[in-house]
């Protein structure tokens, strides 16, 4: 077992595409590290330079003491997992297992040693005598995290491994993962495109976007302080809901104040304007108006000092509340809620749950994840109850940083 440390690592693919950009990561001995984004972050990308599959730009990776960028994938000491399997077909479990010892030239005797601890550990004894034809996706891949188990290597590198399984087998051998690293305590880095996957597998989850890392903390810790828009939205299912709006000052407290983005088209930026239109709707930040019919939430103490310190009092700022942080009805003996009237639009019911989809004045959809319960009709009025202690603020923009974490200024709307 070893820490893996990447240190400002870069990869250019022919053409100029930078896949990862200056990405600096330590993972410590022990650690379960999960890369988590969306297609084309370059979560795949870093974790095969790791391994040696993809040769670095720029920039050093270090496995132990050691620097491998000119190490070749078999001397690094690193087992990988494939999203496919990679199993041998016409060779038995017990043979796929043992293949890269015998390679390796360990005696026979260890070898089924390794093999016979490794198909205990899994449960998949019983299997050593098959091929991979005769198994389920399930088993396969616990075969093909036992051919890495054997070898006992300084750190798993796990890419995508259970996008090929089912709902239900994924959920099983995301659990079994989980117990397995608990035991084995090797360290290991893992890709997904799953944020459900992330949450439950890692010690640390790595949030990146465009190349580039958003965020590195403990899963709650990014769940519940995500450093800005992107992560806030990504991490959480279903998705962080967002209200543009701007900060207001009335009566000594601060208010958030519903707004619209005029002239928004696809994923473009709005223009920046400024100043007040004819009707003396205001108009601040990126092509924001207030035209007078959305919501206003009074902002919580606990937020008020860093708004105020960042100058974000009459800017345009981004609320974000969670689905799971709207309620039918407050809290007894909690004065933190503040009602919202919307219009529901659609009711799914999740058993337990249901997911009820909304409109305010001037977004749609809002997404509320709430108790299961009678009470609520599709295209009627209803008010529901906002926990003001959950709730975000961020700079506009994909990546505007989150307000609640910082009491540094507000980037200039110029």
């Amino acid at each position: 077992m070893a820490r893996v440390e990447l240190e400002r690592v870069t990869k250019i693919f022919p053409g100029g595409v930078k896949a990862v950009d200056g990405v600096s990561l330590a993972v410590a001995d022990k650690e379960f590290v999960v890369l988590v984004g969306p297609s084309g972050c370059g979560k795949s990308t870093t974790l095969r330079m790791v391994a040696g599959l993809e040769d670095v730009t720029e920039g050093v990776i270090r496995i132990g003491e050691r620097v491998v960028n000119d190490v070749p994938p078999k001397d690094r000491d690193v087992a990988m997992v494939f999203q496919n399997y990679a199993l041998y077909p016409h060779m038995t479990v017990y043979k796929n297992m043992a293949f890269g010892l015998k390679l390796r030239g360990f005696p026979k005797a260890q070898i089924e040693q390794r093999v016979t601890e490794a198909a205990r550990v899994l449960d998949i004894e019983h299997l050593l005598g098959r091929k991979p034809r005769e198994l389920s996706g399930g088993q396969r891949q616990r075969v093909a995290v036992g051919r890495a188990i054997v070898r006992e290597p300084a750190a798993f590198l796990f890419d995508e491994p259970l996008s090929n399984l089912d709902a239900l087998l994924r959920v099983t051998t995301r659990a079994e993962l989980k117990r397995l690293h608990q035991r084995l305590r090797t360290t290991t880095i893992y890709v997904t495109h799953d944020q459900e996957e992330a949450m439950t597998l890692g010690d640390r989850i790595v949030v990146m976007r465009d190349g580039v890392i958003q965020q590195a903390e403990a899963p709650l810790v990014t769940y519940n302080h995500p450093a800005n828009r992107f992560v806030a939205g990504f991490i959480g299912m279903p998705p962080m809901n967002f209200f543009d709006g701007v900060v207001r000052a009335i009566d000594g407290r601060l208010t958030f104040e519903e707004g619209k983005l005029e002239g928004r088209s696809g994923g473009a930026e709005p223009r920046p304007v400024r100043g007040r239109d004819p009707s003396g709707a205001l108009k601040t930040g990126r092509e924001l108006t207030l035209p007078g019919n959305g919501f206003r939430l009074l902002i919580p103490a606990h937020l008020t000092e860093g708004l105020a310190g960042a100058g974000a009092v009459g800017r345009h700022v981004v609320l974000g509340v969670r689905p799971e942080h709207f309620y039918l009805r407050p809290v007894h003996g909690v004065n933190s809620f503040a009602p919202l009237t919307m219009r529901v639009n659609v009711i799914e019911p999740l058993g337990n749950n249901m997911d009820v989809y909304l409109s305010t004045g001037l977004s749609d959809p809002v997404v509320a994840r709430v108790e299961a319960q009678d009470g609520l009709r599709v295209d009627s009025q209803a008010t529901l109850y906002v926990d003001l202690r959950k709730v975000h603020l961020f700079e506009p923009g994909a990546t505007g940083m989150n307000l609640s974490k910082t009491s540094e200024p507000i980037h200039a709307l110029a």
